[in-house]
């Protein structure tokens, strides 16, 4: 990425759409979306893929599908007038939603309009529990469209169908981030590779070549996280910086917030307590 590319008209309030699920108690997806990018100044238009009751890191949860409802934001945003600065992609939960996203990149999509598609389906190797095997294929498709690309390990390894290991060194990691990219993306970000005493976030820019944003590895895993770090990535690619720097930043909020959520003795599934920490994203 051009490091001094201006990405939208900054005269005007940045809007973003965000296609992910909703999921009411769990600090995740939209329910992280919506006070991420308002603390970026970046007006946050949500679309909901699904909506659950609590995410799926809970023994019980119940969803439903929402794609019987997704084509009206099509037809009644095109009829609003609505332009966006970027669209952001999430969870889908099946191939109608995967044609879906298509659509829509294609209806508002303009030459400034950023793309980031965060491939959101499994972990440590495994698929979600509600997630399944041609969804995770087909997901491939948003290779062709997407500018930035943020998948976890596991995520990035099935987008390019290779064997999940999760002791790749730099090179292979710079590899597996050039085969992503192929297709149309001017960047990537590999996030949260486990390293011995750490987490690596690796970042691939064709225009800047490879980098490596460590953080601490703070306690546990944590659910949200990884939709959190996206949404701040996206938030500060469209206040012009770049992808290292973009990365830089949501690594230094991912890893505050994670602290303030240890010291609240916060559980596990109830994400990251980004209420504590928005202030960090005014400047």
């Amino acid at each position: 990425m051009n490091k001094n590319a201006s990405i939208v008209n900054h005269n005007r309030q940045k809007k973003v759409a965000v296609i992910n699920d909703f999921s009411s108690f769990g600090r995740c997806s939209l329910a992280a979306a919506l006070p991420i990018f308002s603390a970026l100044k970046v007006q946050c238009c949500p679309v909901p893929t699904a909506v659950f009751t609590n995410h799926t890191g809970f023994e019980h949860f119940s969803w439903y599908d929402c794609s019987d409802k997704l084509d009206n934001y099509i037809a009644d945003w095109k009829a609003t007038g609505l332009e966006f600065s970027a669209i952001a992609s999430g969870y889908l939960s099946s191939m109608l939603q995967l044609d879906f996203v298509e659509q829509f990149i294609k209806a508002f999509k303009k030459d400034a309009t950023l793309i980031v598609v965060d491939p959101v389906m499994g972990d440590y190797g495994r698929l979600y529990p509600t997630f399944k095997d041609d969804v995770a294929k087909g997901l491939r498709r948003l290779l062709s469209f997407a500018d930035i690309l943020t998948p976890n390990l596991t995520e990035a390894s099935i987008l390019a169908g290779r064997k999940y290991d999760e002791n790749l060194s730099d090179g292979e990691l710079l590899a597996l981030a050039e085969q992503l990219c192929e297709k149309n993306a001017r960047g990537c970000v590999i996030s949260g590779v486990p390293r011995a005493d750490h987490l690596a976030n690796f970042v691939f820019s064709k225009s800047d070549g490879p980098s490596v944003v460590t953080a601490p590895r703070i306690g546990r895993d944590r659910s949200g996280t990884g939709d959190v770090f996206s949404c701040v990535v996206t938030g500060e690619l469209l206040r012009g910086k770049n992808l290292t720097q973009a990365v830089e930043k949501a690594a230094e909020f991912v890893t505050a917030t994670i602290q303030r959520a240890v010291d609240m003795e916060i559980p596990l599934t109830d994400g990251l307590p980004f209420e504590e920490t928005l202030s960090m994203l005014w400047s």
